[in-house]
């Protein structure tokens, strides 16, 4: 079996390009375009003669796109851009896996919803309140008119193995907290949304079995599924959480009642009951993961 990976060196691209690798029955084509490591192939998705004409000669039996511009404030700074990626190369995507007549997975976002109404099932009305949300969305709409059978797996904010710590809006946090430790430097920090934080590897592994199961079974495998951790914490939580686990201070960490610069909304818990269903959820205790993640970090 051949996947056709976009966003392969990204922080979920990574995750789930080692977790197919392991399997003895998959080979992967984990497509880059500004980190091309050893083993990726580079390519401007933006290019879209060169994307079919790869596409047309791999061949794959399944295509996962994770390549996003995945930063509200970056979408807000240059929206044209985040379409470009988000939306036009998602629609794009589609159209060609519809050509060649196999499964696509697009990842999406808890931030097409507003966050007043939660916990959101797949079934309830998207209402963003940013423009990354709003793009997001607009690219499932893409994906599932280029054919309902496609998939589309929205999850919340993640964190896990990062080549630096600002990779993740989780593992962003890490920076202040040690920065405020040896000095009188104040790190505030939001105390108001409220997130559901998940491992890449737990994103990794539900991917792989809804492909699998997709391709092996079928079983009715289409349409929009949703994933987030079982904890609900703010970003004050989750830097009293790293504090906690390393034995650092907090004394110099204030928490914010409010966000500043781009809108996000309040809380996004999912409804993740229909991945449950199909006995896939994972879970890992974000106290064990984000230990694990910034265990090499600490000193450096």
């Amino acid at each position: 079996m051949k996947l056709f990976l976009t966003g392969a060196s990204g922080l979920l691209g990574r995750s789930i390009y080692e977790r197919f690798l392991n399997e003895p029955d998959w080979t992967v084509c984990g497509i880059s375009f500004k980190r091309t490591s050893p083993g990726l192939t580079k390519l401007n998705l933006l290019d879209k003669d060169a994307v079919t004409n790869l596409l047309n000669t791999i061949s794959p039996d399944v295509i996962v796109h994770c390549a996003a511009e995945r930063f509200p404030d970056k979408v807000e700074n240059d929206p044209q851009a985040a379409y470009d990626l988000n939306v036009g190369v998602s629609a794009h995507l589609a159209d060609v896996a519809n050509n060649l007549k196999v499964p696509f997975l697009y990842i999406s976002t808890d931030y097409v919803f507003d966050g007043d109404k939660s916990p959101y099932k797949e079934t309830d009305e998207p209402t963003p309140i940013n423009e990354y949300g709003r793009l997001k969305l607009l690219g499932e709409k893409a994906v599932l008119a280029a054919n309902l059978n496609n998939i589309i797996l929205r999850i919340p904010v993640l964190y896990g193995p990062v080549e630096s710590l600002e990779e993740s809006a989780i593992t962003y946090l890490f920076i202040g907290l040690k920065k405020c430790q040896n000095n009188n430097e104040i790190f505030k920090v939001s105390n108001y949304e409220l997130r559901n934080p998940s491992s890449v590897d737990d994103i990794a592994h539900i991917v792989f079995n809804l492909v699998e199961k997709k391709i092996v079974s079928n079983n009715g495998i289409s349409g929009i599924y949703q994933w987030c951790g079982k904890e609900m914490y703010t970003k004050y939580d989750m830097v009293a959480k790293m504090a906690k686990i390393f034995n650092m201070s907090m004394e110099q960490v204030v928490p914010v009642n409010g966000q500043g610069g781009v809108k996000r909304p309040f809380n996004t818990q999912l409804d993740v009951s229909r991945l449950n269903q199909l006995g896939i959820g994972t879970h890992t205790n974000f106290e064990d993961g984000i230990k694990t993640v910034l265990s090499s970090w600490v000193v450096k």
